[in-house]
C-alpha cells in the first residue's frame, strides 16, 4: 500500500520523519580517564560531557578519582558526517560552578568510511583503517577501525587540550536503524 501524499508539500508524511533524516546511531562508550587534572585539593570528581551538534550527553560523576572508570555508553543520532564530536571533562563541585578539566574533539569520517566497505566474510579482528595522531586531532596514539564479531568498532585515546594533563579512552560502535536513510 502506498503512503499518503500531503497536498501541501507533495511528500509523504514519513519523508519528514526525524528518523528518515538520520544516518543511524553512534554508540560512544566512555571507558576511562587517565591522569586527569586535580581540581579539588588532592583529587577531582570527574564526569564527561559529549556534544555533537545540538545533542549533549553526560556520564555519571566518579567521586575522588583522577583515573576514573566509567564504562558508560552514550548514544548519538548521526545526521551529518561532517559534524565533529566534542568531549569535555568537568570536575563536579557541590557549592560552586563545575571546573573544566580539559576538552578534545574528534572526526567520525574515518570511522564512517569504514562502514561503507563490504565487510561480511572478513575474519574477526581485521583492521580496516588506521588513524595517526597529528596536530589537527586529539589522538594520543594510533587508532584502528576494526571489524570484530560482525561489528565495526574503533578504540581511541584522546589527549585532553587546554589542561595540564589527562586522557580519555573511548570506543565507537555503529548501530543501524531500520527506517534511517543510511549512507
Amino acid at each position: 500500500m502506498d503512503s499518503p501524499i500531503s497536498p501541501a508539500s507533495g511528500k509523504s508524511p514519513a519523508a519528514k520523519s526525524p528518523i528518515n533524516q538520520m544516518l543511524g546511531l553512534l554508540r560512544v562508550r566512555i571507558k576511562r580517564g587517565v591522569n586527569l587534572a586535580v581540581r579539588d585539593v588532592v583529587t577531582s570528581d570527574p564526569y564527561v560531557v559529549v556534544k555533537m551538534g545540538k545533542q549533549k550527553l553526560k556520564t555519571r560523576v566518579i567521586k575522588k578519582d583522577i583515573n576514573p572508570v566509567w564504562n558508560e555508553d552514550l548514544t548519538l543520532s548521526v545526521a551529518d558526517l561532517n559534524t565533529p564530536i566534542k568531549l569535555t571533562v568537568y570536575d563536579h563541585d557541590t557549592f560552586s560552578m563545575d571546573d573544566k578539566m580539559g576538552d578534545a574533539e574528534f572526526d567520525i569520517k574515518p570511522f564512517m568510511e569504514a562502514l561503507r566497505i563490504k565487510l561480511d566474510g572478513l575474519p574477526s579482528g581485521t583492521v580496516i583503517t588506521r588513524n595517526q595522531p597529528c596536530r589537527t586531532n586529539c589522538l594520543s596514539e594510533e587508532t584502528c577501525v576494526i571489524w570484530k564479531d560482525g561489528k565495526v568498532i574503533q578504540d581511541m585515546i584522546l589527549r585532553l587540550r587546554n589542561v595540564e594533563s589527562g586522557e580519555v579512552e573511548l570506543q565507537l560502535q555503529w548501530i543501524n536503524l531500520p527506517g534511517a536513510k543510511g549512507f
